[in-house]
């Protein structure tokens, strides 16, 4: 392992994750595969990815589940080593990727690593694989999982897999994981500092949606909370609404305000999104997509205005259409959302519904291999070779129709033979990004 490496976990930041290393170290020298079960903001993306690469040879590859939170995560990194990014800590990007033969930890998208696997399965030159943010269910994650946990078992007994989950998830990835034996499970407890919930509905009467959308009167609500947050609230304001849209649409509405307005998604160049996550001279306001929720850090964050929609991908498969809708967030992601106003200190979040909505809230978002297109997925199961989609190690199957009619579609694409194997056509087209 590098001295900066070692140099950081012999005196780490006061990070919560740190006392759960010494049984990180114990668990991957004993089992080689572990899960951290760590609520966000306890530093486990900051510290494990170091910790894993004291005990295994090769590079260490970091997921992240967007080019955004894999970007910042390793400048945080390359910082607490005092290097720039590409030395020891670099990171690769569909379009950007900054490494070098010196570096011990790559922190990559999802996709990214999906990729590798399929081209390199033995991953050669890694030694260890770290999967953050696993409890999001993004159907590229699930898939990833499933095929390392293969490799894993036929390819490279000697890679070191762990994943990173905030919620009970880590339960059911622990049983995968460790194939016989339930891999290890790490506890690490929060250190949240306390959020005050304020309810902010809407009048009644005022729809927050029609049919196209979120109304025009539910922005206006929405920017009226933030301008309420700033006049009740110190610190900076972290502002959730579901798209990019919904983010250029909150950001016209603020001009005039008091404060630095960023807008954060992932379309945005990234100096764009590095201006919006670094602190200035004044206060400021970050309208975020999800991207915010809890793969990412934003620094100086005391309020979080969450105006209570993610979307999430639903498909009609009577009609062969998928799309991206605009759904109620769910109390766990409502959860991850406020706990990013207690990292610093006692915050506040301030929800644009009201307690009574709440409570009919849906519990957890649904995982999107229950509801997303599975074109793409059924042709990447096709391209590892695996004759039947149950072999491989998901969190959770795919429905039986889904499947049948994304393999309807590829066989109609040339993609896929009647059998179910990739052809040569398929595999050009799985290598599209």
């Amino acid at each position: 392992m590098s001295d900066p490496l070692r140099s950081l976990l012999a005196a780490p930041p006061d990070l919560p994750v740190a006392a759960g290393l010494a049984a990180l170290d114990q668990a991957l020298r004993a089992r080689g595969a572990a899960v951290v079960h760590a609520p966000p903001g306890t530093g486990k993306t900051t510290l494990v990815p170091p910790a894993v690469a004291e005990v295994v040879d090769g590079r260490v590859v970091v997921t992240q589940p967007s080019r955004i939170a894999a970007r910042a995560a390793a400048r945080r990194l390359a910082h607490l080593l005092g290097e720039p990014v590409g030395e020891t800590v670099g990171y690769s990007v569909r379009g950007d990727r900054r490494t070098s033969r010196r570096t011990r930890v790559e922190i990559v998208t999802t996709g990214l690593l999906l990729r590798r696997i399929q081209h390199d399965p033995e991953l050669v030159g890694v030694g260890a694989v770290v999967l953050d943010e696993v409890h999001e269910r993004h159907l590229d994650a699930d898939l990833t999982l499933a095929l390392l946990i293969d490799v894993r078992a036929h390819l490279r007994e000697d890679l070191s897999l762990v994943a990173m989950s905030a919620t009970i998830e880590a339960e059911r990835t622990a049983a995968l994981l460790g194939g016989v034996d339930t891999a290890p499970v790490i506890r690490v407890l929060g250190a949240l500092h306390p959020v005050q919930a304020v309810w902010c509905p809407l009048p009644a009467g005022v729809r927050r949606t029609d049919d196209r959308g979120i109304t025009p009167a539910f922005h206006d609500h929405v920017a009226a909370t933030v301008r309420r947050a700033l006049v009740e609230h110190e610190g900076d304001v972290l502002v959730f609404v579901p798209g990019v849209a919904e983010v250029e649409a909150t950001v016209r509405r603020l001009a005039g305000v008091d404060a630095s307005v960023h807008a954060l998604h992932g379309r945005l160049s990234g100096a764009e999104q590095d201006r919006a996550l670094s602190e200035g001279p004044r206060r400021r306001v970050i309208v975020s997509t999800a991207v915010a929720e809890s793969s990412l850090t934003v620094p100086g964050v005391r309020v979080v205005v969450d105006a209570g929609f993610s979307r999430e991908p639903r498909t009609d498969h009577r009609r062969g259409l998928a799309s991206l809708v605009t759904v109620a967030v769910s109390r766990a992601a409502a959860e991850q959302r406020a706990g990013r106003a207690g990292r610093l200190g006692p915050g506040a979040v301030l929800r644009c519904w009201s307690e009574a909505e709440h409570a009919h809230l849906a519990a957890h978002p649904e995982p999107e291999i229950a509801t997303a297109d599975l074109t793409a997925f059924a042709l990447e199961v096709a391209c590892w070779g695996s004759d039947d989609v149950h072999d491989l190690a998901l969190l959770d199957q795919p429905p039986a129709h889904a499947m049948s009619a994304a393999k309807e579609v590829l066989v109609d694409l040339g993609a896929m033979t009647e059998e179910g194997r990739a052809t040569p056509r398929g595999r050009v087209i799985a290598g599209v990004p």
